[in-house]
Order: C-alpha cells, then structure tokens, then sequence
C-alpha cells in the first residue's frame, strides 16, 4: 500500500499504511486539542510514553527532570550505530482561531507551529520500526519539551541525553509552506539562523516638557540608538553573510507632558553564523556604551537569550536526500533549500552530535497564524522518511561502514 496521496514503486522506502495514517492522524487531532506549553507538556508526555511502552520500545520518562520522553529501540538484527530521531510537543502562548472542530479547548494556547503534527510523525515511525525492526544497531527516539523558548533541548544536553543515549546521527524535521506539498527541502550549513533577544535599559532625568534643558531625555538616546543600531548589519556583517537586527519595541513615557526618566528597547539578532552572531552582538553593546557617553544616560544592555544557528553536516544531508527521495522520489528534492531567518533549539543538540535538519513542504499558512492548522497528509510522508532513513542507515553491522560518510 502506498504512502497516502504518494503515489510510489514497491521498491521505494518504508511505506506507511492506511492504518497507521488515520491512527497519526488521530494522535495528531487529540495533541492538537490539548495543547501545552513548554515545559509543561505533563499529558502530551505521559500519551507518548503509553504509546511507545504498548509497542515494547524502552521508555524513559520525565527524562532529566523535564516533561521530555526518550524511546529506545534496538534492532533485531544485531549490533549496531545508534540514529537519534527527534520531535517537538510544545505548542504556542497563543489563540487558536481555526474554527476546526479538533481546535485548541485551552484558552490562550494552541499548536499554531505543527508540534503536534511533528510529535504524531515520530510516533508513526516509532510504530513502524517497533514491529518490524529489521536493522542492526538501536534507535532514540527524543520527544522533546520546549522548543518554543529554545530551553528544551539545553536542558536535554544538560541532563546527559548524549552521555546517557549516545548518538552516531540526529535528524530532525519541520513543516514549511516555502516549499511546495510533497517536497523535502534540506541544505549542508546553516539552514536556521541563532536567535539573540536583548533588552536596552536608558536611564536619564525626567522633568516638564516645557524645560527639557532640565531634564536628561531617554526617549532622544534611545530613539539615536535604534537609528545607529540600522549600520551594524550594512556596515559590519559581510555581504556574503546574513543577519538581521530587529528592534521590536521602544516604551518610555506616561504623560503627554512629562520627559521620562527611563526608556525600554527590546528587539532581536538572527545570524546564520557564528561569526556574524559574534559581530553583531559585540557591535550593540559597543553602540549602548557609546550612546551613554554621548547623551550622557546610564545604558544597560541586558542579553535575555541566545541559541546558536542550525547547521547540517553534509553526510547526514545527503542521507536525508537519500531517504526523501526513496519515499517521494529524487525530483521531490529541495537542495538547496533557502535557509530560514526563523530560529530552532535542535542547534543545541547538533552543537553535540552530526546530524541535519530538514523541511517537508505543504500548502497552506505560515506557522503561527493564529489559524494555523498542520497538514495531517505530511504524516505518512515524515513518518516514511524517518523510518528509511533508520532501515537504511543502519542496514548493515557497524564494521562495515562508517556513519558519517
């Protein structure tokens, strides 16, 4: 039988059933309705461990004092490397205005980005290999919390997940509507950019505003800053690299008469390198120090959160190439896929094993349209694709073959 709405040869990759479609379909709709946010993923963890406990696969619950969920499985066929595959379950601080009869029943939260969609997936593959291990070598399966503020994976890390579950190779994946329905997109290098969001503190001396030269004005500093912070990227980042630099909110004031004595600036960096990344942040901070020099304000500059860009290996790249195109054939292939300024932890966990990330096309909205809903046809597709990709890699004992290559 083959993948739903793919047509494919008896000779391609994994095919998932009927069967299991509607099931990942079901699994899908009910995350979908009971959405949680990070770290708080309590009923999506306990729902995933009873899965894979009922299918024989290793459970390690509430791993590292996290709601994350980690599977083991061993092949049947000896021993062997160790693939780690990894899905997402947390949902957005969000409403959800679908108006889809599986919407969100939990106000104010909603799986407006697919980590339903992406947690069913990485159970139908679970599934799949769970009755039918024919490979040499075991599989981790990382069901991962709190990807959203880009804790989740650090706080894996730092539990031991690779001490505890060491990894030869680590794929992940996500939804994209940038590429078209039935398409894997993927590329070696930064496919995600970092993720830096600050927060610039002013401090000066508030008074009337009818005697300014009384006062030390934050509103004037800071509105120099933001129009100076415009020549970092232009004029310090290289043309052959990539960043962006955001402020996204300037609050200051409580009075139409009255000169604040503070004001706020918080914004973001995205950078698809370290190097840029590195740049960009000391660029703002040098600015900060000399615009409290210049309007003689106290300029605090607070960096709230960082993670690191997602960058894939060109091994595991080809693999998922490989695999994609066993599954929805070579001319369904994305390479390569124009990166993405959106940010993702799973950078954390490729900091710590080689691996790639990659997208699977659909039509519809972007994520995190308040309307959002994940395409329930990319289920079979992702859960394919994950399965070939263990069937094939590890296919044969560990001695004849080096991962990697």
């Amino acid at each position: 039988m083959s993948l739903t709405g793919v047509p494919t040869p008896a000779s391609a990759g994994v095919q998932i059933n009927d069967d299991l479609a509607q099931t990942m379909r079901g699994w899908r709709r009910d995350f979908h309705q009971h959405p949680e946010l990070g770290h708080q993923e309590h009923r999506t963890a306990a729902r995933v461990a009873e899965l894979l406990r009922g299918w024989g696969i290793r459970v390690h619950e509430g791993y590292g004092g996290t709601t994350g969920v980690i599977g083991v499985l061993d092949g049947r066929l000896g021993a062997g490397p160790t693939l780690g595959l990894r899905a997402d379950m947390d949902a957005l601080p969000m409403q959800d205005q679908s108006g889809l009869a599986h919407q969100s029943r939990h106000d104010g939260v909603a799986h407006a980005c697919g980590h339903d969609g992406h947690t069913a997936m990485l159970l139908g593959a679970a599934c799949h290999l769970a009755a039918q291990p024919d490979f040499a070598g075991r599989v981790v399966f990382i069901f991962q919390p709190a990807e959203e503020p880009l804790t989740g994976a650090q706080a894996l890390v730092a539990a031991g997940l690779f001490r505890d579950f060491p990894c030869d190779e680590l794929y992940g994946l996500h939804n994209n509507n940038c590429i078209g329905p039935g398409q894997v997109g993927v590329r070696t290098g930064a496919i995600l950019s970092a993720c830096d969001l600050f927060e610039i503190h002013i401090r000066g001396v508030g008074g009337h505003a009818a005697m300014p030269h009384q006062a030390n004005d934050p509103i004037v500093a800071g509105a120099a800053l933001v129009q100076s912070l415009q020549s970092v990227v232009s004029r310090n980042i290289s043309p052959f690299d990539t960043a962006v630099l955001s402020i996204c909110q300037f609050q200051a004031g409580s009075a139409i008469n009255v000169i604040a004595d503070h004001a706020v600036l918080r914004g973001t960096v995205r950078t698809l390198s370290r190097e840029a990344q590195t740049c960009t942040l000391q660029r703002l901070r040098d600015l900060c120090e000399g615009a409290a020099r210049g309007y003689g304000c106290e300029v605090e500059f607070r960096h709230l959160l960082s993670s690191p860009p997602t960058i894939n290996q060109a091994g595991p790249v080809a693999h998922v190439k490989r695999a994609a195109a066993a599954v929805l054939g070579a001319d369904q292939i994305v390479d390569p896929v124009t990166p993405l300024m959106a940010s993702e932890d799973f950078a954390y966990l490729l900091d710590h094993c080689p691996g790639a990330y990659f997208f699977l096309g659909h039509d519809g909205l972007t994520c995190h349209h308040p309307a959002f809903d994940f395409d329930d046809a990319l289920l079979p597709q992702g859960a394919a694709i994950f399965a070939t990709l263990v069937h094939q890699r590890l296919a044969a004992p560990a001695s004849s073959r080096a991962l990697t290559t």
